[in-house]
């Protein structure tokens, strides 16, 4: 089984904010894979389905950002995925905008959100795709992760948003990530 987590902030507040981009990949994966998002007992809404005759699990936590291993963790437990199966999307302010990079493990390179599910799954090596956001220039971070593209920045998202999910569906079809690393990156 493989676990796909897109990062983000429930709630309509948040929805299409920058820090949402995590979200928004993972609902494009589950859109082309024909699965539904369901609330599970796992402070999460979850779709499955299957990809070659695997299952895959698409996880978008509802426990905020920056607790998002309180969901992982416990679900990656039950279901019994091991972290070489789990891919987590997520903002990347560190990138450009538009830039999509991927990574096979590493630290969180202070995101809160993969610091959060470091701490609950007790391992580094897992999976994943860092969608560039750029720094902000002239406003604080938090204001700026919070809130929306601007129309030129919408366009370049939706091009970030196409080459993450392309590369979320090519790891799925071979199972090959380092491949898709040098296709991608």
């Amino acid at each position: 089984m493989k676990m796909i987590v897109g990062l983000g902030n429930i709630g309509n507040k948040y929805a299409q904010t920058r820090h949402n981009v995590g979200f928004m990949v993972v609902d494009e994966v589950a859109q082309r894979l024909n699965a539904d998002f369901q609330t599970s007992k796992f402070e999460a809404e979850v779709a499955t389905a299957f990809k070659d005759g695997e299952k895959v699990m698409i996880v978008k936590p509802s426990t905020y950002m920056n607790d998002s291993g309180r969901a992982v963790g416990p679900l990656m437990s039950y279901y019994n995925v091991a972290p070489a199966d789990l891919l987590v999307v997520h903002d990347d302010l560190d990138l450009p905008l538009g830039k999509v990079r991927l990574k096979q493990k590493g630290s969180a390179g202070g995101h809160n959100g993969i610091k959060s599910i470091i701490n609950h799954v007790g391992d580094q090596k897992f999976k994943r795709v860092k969608v560039g956001i750029d720094h902000p220039q002239k406003m604080s971070v938090v204001d700026y992760v919070l809130g929306k593209f601007s129309p030129a920045q919408q366009a370049a998202f939706n091009d970030a948003k196409i080459t993450a999910v392309a590369a979320i569906e090519a790891w799925l079809t071979t199972g090959d990530f380092a491949a898709v690393m040098n296709q991608y990156n």
